[in-house]
């Protein structure tokens, strides 16, 4: 396949529908209204403990934003990410706009989705009129002109050597093909990073609002060859970030001492998780510091008496078994997810 950028028409056929996703705490106020409020919401992966927001100046509230300004983000993510340097980088308002821009600008061909993993991937892929076949691994991909490979994974935290997913990137750039390589959570992980091998054919995804706890402020990055890169943030537009998170996050993503201190917290926290999950019956699927995945004897049922309880997880229909923990924060949600776990 010649690899080529390209908005394509997509083609006629079944559409995805809107995927449920954790986080929504309306419909489970509506189905458990007699649950106590508030409500502990365990069911993303977000970090309980956000990054302190810096003072953010007035006027990034009432203007648009300068180049400066975008370019100062982009080589504070560079050096974050590890990225050969800030024209490696393309800014977006958060990474799921990434993944659904990126099939947009692909002409249609065959992909494969390494699964189960974050549904939104398949969906935006099919969304865009491509042919789209998930797999249940690296061997299983064949000759797809493009593979999506979440590492760590969501939500059981798989991963894969370096290696190996470097010889995958050299197969597909040799055949003109894409790898999208999704490491929204690698961040606190004590994984090696494909950013710095940012050559033509790789795509990388990196997410902020997970890791610094603050979602809301919608930013994320693609991390590619220079010429990739433009084209990402052309698709996007311009002023495509927010003046003030430009400026949050180019102050968090500099503070290497929080970002280490918070590696070695939540990796402790997620320990106390797992040995939470060990008593409430549940066998450990994997995870990462930011979530952690088990299955239980009665998973349903279990589900219930959390939501009851005010407190919302992540669960599977596919594997009714199976449910997904984000981490407590203060004291006091530690108590109250243990005493219905106990």
């Amino acid at each position: 396949m010649d690899h080529r950028f390209w908005n394509p028409a997509p083609k006629p056929g079944a559409i995805p529908g809107p995927i449920p996703h954790g986080g929504d705490l309306g419909s489970l106020r509506h189905a458990f209204p007699d649950a106590p409020e508030p409500w502990l919401d365990l069911s993303t992966g977000i970090n309980p403990v956000p990054y302190p927001v810096p003072p953010v100046e007035a006027s990034a509230w009432t203007r648009l934003p300068a180049a400066a300004e975008v370019e100062a983000l982009r080589e504070a993510a560079a050096s974050a990410y590890g990225a050969p340097d800030a024209t490696h980088v393309a800014l977006a308002p958060g990474t799921q706009i990434l993944i659904e821009t990126l099939p947009r600008l692909v002409a249609p061909t065959r992909v494969a989705v390494v699964g189960p993993t974050y549904a939104e991937h398949e969906a935006a892929w099919v969304r865009a009129g491509h042919a789209v076949t998930a797999v249940d691994g690296i061997a299983a991909i064949g000759d797809a002109a493009v593979a999506v490979l979440v590492d760590p994974n969501n939500p059981d935290g798989r991963t894969h050597p370096l290696a190996e997913r470097l010889a995958l990137a050299e197969a597909l750039r040799a055949r003109g093909g894409l790898l999208v390589a999704d490491e929204a959570f690698a961040d606190l992980e004590p994984v090696a990073s494909l950013c710095s091998h940012a050559t033509p054919g790789l795509v990388v995804l990196r997410s902020f609002g997970k890791t610094y706890g603050l979602a809301g402020l919608r930013l994320g990055f693609a991390v590619a060859e220079p010429g990739t890169a433009d084209r990402i943030a052309t698709a996007l537009g311009p002023w495509a970030v927010s003046g003030p998170a430009l400026a949050i996050g180019r102050t968090a993503l500099s503070d290497t001492v929080w970002r280490a201190e918070t590696a070695r917290a939540r990796a402790a926290d997620a320990e106390r998780l797992d040995r939470l999950i060990a008593r409430g019956g549940g066998t450990l699927v994997g995870g990462t510091c930011l979530f952690r995945t088990a299955d239980f004897p009665d998973g349903p049922g279990l589900y219930r008496r959390l939501a009851e309880a005010g407190i919302a997880v992540r669960r599977f229909p596919e594997r009714p078994e199976r449910l997904r923990f984000g981490l407590p924060g203060e004291k006091a949600a530690w108590c109250r997810l243990s005493r219905v776990l106990k």
